[in-house]
């Protein structure tokens, strides 16, 4: 467009000399050439429009906005459009606590009350991306700052509706899941009314009172201690159990034992004993006599 105006500059001052003086008549012509030159390069140059990866170039013709955007590539357009650019790829809007981590500087946490009366602090992120067929409404309706106008108003605005249906200790533990979704629900279903689709709500943190925190430090170490003295009862009523078993079969075999034992029997052992000291080649003296067990010297 530059080159247009400029143009078209050069050529209404060639008309201006060759008006008051015909004495320009070589000058005009030398300056409506220029300006020709730089009209056609302008408007060649405004009429080509490359759209980057990632990028839709809305194009707006004296204020008035196509519906269609240009998706990456190449164009030919009205060398008086203009082209706004969006980016389309997936933005990361974070409100924290810490200092120049969030979006905003400062602290951009989220302070709302539970329904027990508690005030929570929440940290999140909100993963987003423009919708490729609403850009143009967007950008008519909203304009380039949807940031700063819809999407951090309406994460905050529900983050702080859905918190008064839970108390300040369920939202840190059993009933976490069921309040992510919930808020991630309300604010997909309002930012998709605008253009913008939401991939992801994560909440980062949820800082609860100190009284709140501490209860819930006791509750889950009195849990913990608990589940330890039942394991410590349940192995104590194993050991027990395996001490009753093995006397059980250590009484089982020393009954079997002695209902199996008679005369002939330990005769019979008696026997089998002195043969093998017999066989063995240390040298040995064995008394026996009667009906006792028999006395064995070795000679070494």
């Amino acid at each position: 467009m530059f080159f247009i105006f400029l143009g078209a500059a050069i050529l209404t001052v060639a008309f201006v000399l060759r008006a008051s003086d015909g004495r320009f008549l070589g000058v005009f012509r030398t300056l409506a050439t220029v300006a020709a030159v730089l009209i056609v390069a302008g408007a060649v140059r405004s009429a080509v429009v490359t759209i980057d990866s990632g990028e839709l170039g809305v194009v707006r013709v004296f204020g008035k906005v196509n519906p269609v955007p240009l998706s990456p590539g190449i164009h030919f357009i009205n060398p008086v459009a203009d082209v706004v650019r969006l980016d389309a790829t997936t933005h990361s809007y974070t409100m924290s606590a810490v200092h120049d981590e969030g979006t905003v500087s400062g602290d951009d946490a989220i302070r709302a009350l539970t329904s027990d009366g508690l005030e929570v602090v929440i940290d999140c992120t909100l993963l987003y991306r423009i919708d490729p067929k609403e850009a143009s409404r967007l950008l008519t309706d909203v304009g380039p700052e949807y940031e700063s106008k819809i999407v951090r108003p309406t994460v905050r605005s529900h983050i702080r509706d859905a918190t008064v249906f839970y108390q300040a200790v369920q939202l840190y533990t059993e009933s976490r899941d069921e309040y992510q979704l919930r808020i991630t629900k309300a604010v997909t279903d309002d930012l998709a009314k605008r253009g913008l689709i939401v991939e992801s709500l994560l909440l980062r943190n949820i800082t609860l009172p100190d009284s709140v925190r501490g209860s819930i430090e006791e509750k889950i170490q009195a849990e913990q201690d608990a589940q330890k003295m039942t394991f410590v009862l349940q192995k104590e009523l194993q050991e027990a159990e395996r001490k009753r078993v093995e006397a059980q079969g250590i009484a089982d075999y020393q009954r079997i034992v002695s209902m199996s034992l008679n005369d002939n029997q330990l005769r019979y052992e008696q026997i089998k004993a002195m043969k093998e000291l017999a066989l063995s080649p240390n040298a040995k003296i064995v008394i026996t006599g009667g009906a006792t067990t028999p006395i064995i010297l070795d000679t070494k």
